[in-house]
């Protein structure tokens, strides 16, 4: 994957460039998610905590595309998924209404 982080914080994400293989089909996508594999408060600050730690892993994770396809249509309000903050999310949701 070719996410890249802008320097001012925005996130380019990149769709994943081949179909999932067979083991990759077997396992949900939060069970391939690396957040599930590390510290999850890192994914969930405090307000006004930092997010950097959280989407440096998110930045790397294959399934960021299918995390972040879950918040929006959740509307999960909190945290940090597909490497973007709840803010973050709602500015997306905005520029594509």
């Amino acid at each position: 994957m070719d996410d890249q982080v802008e320097p001012d914080g925005r996130v380019e994400l990149t769709l994943l460039d081949h179909a999932p293989t067979e083991a990759e089909e077997e396992l949900t996508w939060h069970e391939r998610a690396l957040c599930a594999q590390t510290d999850p408060e890192a994914f969930f600050p405090e307000k006004g905590g930092s997010t950097r730690e959280a989407k440096k892993v998110c930045v790397s994770c294959e399934v960021r595309s299918e995390c972040l396809e879950y918040a929006l249509e959740n509307d999960e309000r909190f945290g940090i998924w597909g490497g973007l903050s709840e803010r973050e999310r709602r500015k997306l949701k905005r520029r594509a209404v």
